[in-house]
Order: C-alpha cells, then structure tokens, then sequence
C-alpha cells in the first residue's frame, strides 16, 4: 500500500539516524521510554490521521462552517476525528504523565503531529490552536486561572484561539484599539473587535478559552501598552461548571480559499458591556507572553506547511510512477509503448525538487523540535542555554521557509498531474490552496525577515548566529570523510563565507543607524539564510546516508541513495544562485526602497 501522508522509511531515518530521538530515552524525563514506545505513538497516530481526518479533508473543503443563529456549524465528521485525537491522548502528549500526558519529547509529538497535518489542515487546527493557548495559561497564568482554565482545556472539554488582529490593525499590533476595564470585583471588562480568529466559535467542545490582546485605561502606546487576557466563551463557575455566555459575539465567518474546515471567525467583545475577561501576569505585558504561544504557532505553521508539501509530493509521485504518457526524446518508433511519466527527464526534476524542498524541510522541522527538548531537559544550563539561543534564531526560518518552498512543491504536484492537476477531482489543487495560506499565518516573510535581521541575528552578541556557523562547519568537516560529498559540501562553504561578509556589513550598518536600508532587502537575506540553513540539514542528511550505505543493507540501497541525490540537487542548483541575493544586499540595492508611489 502507497504511503500518503509521509515516508516511513524517512521518518525513521530522521528520528534514529539523523537526530538520535533514543538518546533523549537517557534522561530522566524520558527514561521510560524508547525505540518501541516512540513507535507505538507514531502508528497510532498514523491509524487515527487516515482513520478519522484523511476521509473527510475533501468534503470540508467542500462544505466549509456555516454561520447560523450566531453559531458555527460544521460537519459532523469533524468531532468524532478530534474525539479520537483527544482520546488517544495527542492533545497532551508531550505533558507528565501526572498530568496526564505520554511525556513523550517534543521530537516525537511533532513527528506524530505530523501526521494530522498531513491529513487534514484544517480539522488539525483546532487542538493545534488548544495546546498553545494552554502552554500559554500554565507560564504565565495564576492557580485559579490553571484550576479553572487549564486543566479543562488539558482535559480536552475546553479549546482555546489566539485572538490578535483587529480589522483597523492588521499586523501592526501596537495599533490594537481594544480596551479592558477594572471591574469591582477583579476582573475585567473588555470591548472591542477581533478578525481572522481561527476556531474562534464550534461546537467541538464545551467552552472555548480566547486568549484575548487589549490595552488597560492607563496603558502607554504602543506595544508596552498590550495586555493579555482570559476571555471565555462561557464564564467558569467557582465548581468548574459553566455558568452564563460571556458577552462574545460570533460576528461572522471569512471564507478563505484554503483550510475552508476551519472556522475563521470576526468576533465582537463587549458589545453589550458584559465581556470579562481576566488579566494574565502583569499589565502592559501581554505581547511578551503572547511571544510564546506564537512562537509555537510559527513552528507549528511551518511544519504544517512540510506535511501539504509533503502529501502533494507523495501524491504526484506515485501519479507519476503510474501514468503512461509519451516516448523519451530517442524513441522514435510511435508504435512502442508510453512510458510513465516518471522516466521523463523534466517530470523527474519536478519530483526532485519537491523531495529536495519537503524533505529538507521536514527536516529542519524535526530539527527545531529536538532544540525545544534541549531547551528543557538539555544535560547542562549551557546546553539549554545554547539551544534556546538556536531555536530562538531559526524560528523565522522554520516557520518562512517551508511557507515559501513546500508551496512551490505543491505547485509542481499540480504540474506533473497535467490538466488532472487543476481540477478538483484530485487532491493536489487543495494542497495548494490549504498551503498558501501558511505564508500570511503568524507573521508574513516580511515580518518573520524584519525579525530575523532587525532582532536575532543581534541577539545577545549574535550567540546563536556563532553556534549555528560553528555547527555547519562542524557538519562541514565531518562531509570531509565522504569523497562523494566534495561537490556538495563546497557550496555551502562557499554560501556560508560570503553570508557572514554580508551579515557583518548589515549589522554593521543597523549599528550606525541606517535602519531603512539595512531593512530594505530583508526578503531576499531571509531566502539566502534560509537556504544556507537547509543546505546544510540537507549535507547532514548526506552524511548519514553515506554512512547507511556503508552498512550494506541491500533493502536500504535505494533510500540512501534517493537522499544523496537530493542533496546533490539542492546544494549544486539551489545553494548557488543564492549568490545573486547575496550580491543585491552587498550594494544596498535600493530599487524597492526608492520606489515612489506616484511612479506605480
């Protein structure tokens, strides 16, 4: 049976071979698991993903949420899909298991995550949204906000939401215009208006936790000025029952061309002067804590991004290996047989460049997993410190890249199907469309490029910067030992030196207050890093491959030697022309900047 939701066989390369998932099983956290418990989880989330979500991904695209007498509806297919994610304990999978929980690492739940996104985007969302709002509520909330809140929504009877963008704002969030009052009795009393708020009304739960933005009567501008709030959907009795509707108004849905299954909803707070809301932490400190849960969602949108990529690619591949079409360029006989398209020279760059792009991909995905596991259960305070200090610089990328490259993959899943591709009678057009909104959630490239540039590559004297070119070039001296790496390896070398002459003048010039310029051209340094940071997870995949080759595995043969191919093809056709980029940056190119808007 044709695999569809991801390999297999690379999913255990990744988490055995590439980033050694059994050696977390050493610490003490971990110590009750290992190889077979990991992939006890990983089949059972396998089972549940083409059980209950893969069936229905079509038909909820087709049939989005409706909004009827101030509720949305959807259909019935997606609750008992979530009941069973939730029953098989997903929703808390990397918890205690006091709490609990599988206390599974975070590189596991992800890879088993994976799989959901693969599936079923949009159904996917709704816990997905759940466990950062919960995150959320157990760093910075109170005991009363965790009794009343969080355990609830740990238990699955209550979702959450991220409620940020207003309809005047957009992205610019210092700008937000709603407003909480202090009520006599603690509490607060919001009103204002939020948009595109993903899973903000359904009938999936018992409550839905909005983790709201707002600024207090006496809040400075600006984003020092932003609380965050509590904000439920029905208000908590003192027992944990639910007592009346809070004073949130379903205002209306948006119906938006990909992940149509999920509710993207305009909600009204306070419309009537009853909204309350409850402070978490400090005032005026909202958007630091809120850091944390977007910062989760810009991973979790960037390996959602992967899995589209990822199903597309598998699909066109095996469409590929059983669609007969056409000669090769030296037949000339037009009475011998088609042959699938897959022995067509251009078809196989199209899939190579999709293998190139999810799979590098899926792998920095996996990567920045392991990094948050560091974070928290790393040997030594150094170590922890180190890798927080990494995964706090890569986030941009984990989150862009994919957004930007696995979108292309499903644009050449479209193209290898021919006319078959644009119709809706194959899945590949939906891939797409479920896709392209992943460059817009959590933050634009411009955004996530303003971040990476104008904030991480600074940060604490450029630490995480230094470990990350230390990494590469240790990866680097390690590809040394492999001939057959020589060709591969070079690029990125050669990447890797011209990026750090760049940077340096880039930094260099935000130093001496040249903001606009430095900034100007974020776009084109956040591909080139991008593409640095992938050719060199793509020269490690390489490295390990060469290594299971070594090992004379005659089943494996063709694998490794798929995923030396790879790396061939993105480190000698991609890695190179980053140079152009490269060169645009060294000039201060200011074509965009000097741009007027009566020239348009």
């Amino acid at each position: 049976m044709s695999e569809t939701l991801l390999s297999s066989r690379n999913l255990a390369f990744e988490l055995y071979e590439v980033l050694d998932a059994e050696a977390l099983t050493q610490r003490e956290r971990f110590a009750e698991h290992n190889r077979e418990t990991f992939d006890a989880a990983i089949g059972t989330a396998r089972t549940i993903a083409e059980k209950y979500f893969a069936p229905h991904n079509r038909k909820g695209d087709e049939n989005e949420p409706r909004y009827e007498n101030g509720e949305a509806i959807l259909i019935p297919e997606v609750k008992p899909a979530v009941d069973a994610f939730l029953e098989a304990g997903f929703l808390s999978a990397a918890r205690s298991f006091e709490a609990g929980g599988m206390q599974l690492p975070t590189l596991l739940s992800q890879a088993c995550f994976a799989h959901f996104q693969s599936a079923n985007a949009a159904s996917t969302s709704y816990p997905f949204l759940t466990m950062g709002a919960a995150n959320l509520i157990e760093s910075f909330g109170s005991e009363e906000q965790k009794q009343r809140f969080l355990q609830p929504m740990i238990d699955g009877r209550f979702f959450g939401t991220m409620a940020l963008t207003e309809p005047h704002a957009g992205s610019s969030l210092s700008d937000i215009r709603t407003r909480a009052e202090p009520a006599a009795d603690g509490s607060y009393r919001l009103r204002g208006n939020k948009i595109f708020i993903s899973g903000g009304d359904h009938p999936l739960s018992e409550n839905i936790v909005h983790m709201v933005l707002a600024k207090l009567p006496d809040a400075p501008a600006g984003v020092k000025g932003i609380s965050l709030f509590i904000v439920p959907k029905f208000l908590v009795n003192d027992d944990g029952s639910l007592g009346k509707r809070n004073d949130v108004l379903l205002a209306g849905l948006f119906h938006k061309m990909g992940w149509r299954g999920t509710t993207s909803t305009a909600l009204n707070f306070g419309d009537n002067g009853e909204c309350v809301g409850y402070l978490v932490g400090k005032p005026h400190q909202g958007l630091s804590y809120m850091f944390q849960m977007m910062n989760e969602a810009r991973i979790g949108v960037g390996m959602g991004a992967v899995m589209l990529g990822y199903a597309g690619y598998l699909y066109s591949l095996e469409y590929a290996r059983e669609r007969p079409q056409g000669r090769l360029p030296d037949s000339k006989n037009p009475e011998t047989a088609p042959v699938a398209i897959i022995q067509h020279a251009d078809v196989k760059r199209m899939l190579l460049t999709q293998k190139a792009y999810v799979e590098g991909a899926f792998d920095l995905g996996l990567y920045a997993a392991r990094l948050f596991d560091d974070t928290s259960t790393g040997e030594t305070e150094e170590i922890r410190k180190q890798a927080h200090e990494l995964l706090d610089l890569l986030t941009p990328i984990v989150k862009s890249w994919p957004s930007e490259f696995c979108l292309k993959a499903n644009e050449l899943a479209i193209q290898i199907l021919g006319g078959h591709g644009y119709t809706r009678e194959y899945p590949v057009e939906q891939y797409y469309r479920d896709n392209r909104l992943n460059p817009i959630h959590e933050g634009t490239h411009g955004i996530q490029s303003l971040d990476l540039l104008g904030r991480k590559l600074g940060q604490n004297g450029g630490a995480g910067l230094k470990q990350l070119i230390r990494l590469i070039a240790d990866t680097a001296a390690r590809a040394q030992a492999h001939e057959g790496l020589t060709p591969l390896r070079q690029p990125l070398e050669q990447l890797v030196a011209r990026l750090q002459t760049v940077t340096i003048g880039l930094l260099t010039d935000l130093a001496q207050g040249k903001v606009n310029s430095s900034l100007a051209n974020s776009a084109l340094y956040l591909k080139a890093f991008g593409h640095t940071v992938i050719g060199w997870r793509w020269l490690e995949q390489a490295i390990r491959a060469e290594e299971g080759l070594a090992k004379g595995n005659e089943a494996d043969v063709g694998f490794y030697k798929g995923k030396l191919q790879a790396a061939r093809y993105f480190l000698t056709w991609e890695v190179p022309g980053c140079h152009h980029e490269l060169a645009i940056l060294e000039a201060r190119d200011d074509t965009c900047l000097s741009m007027q808007d009566a020239w348009f």
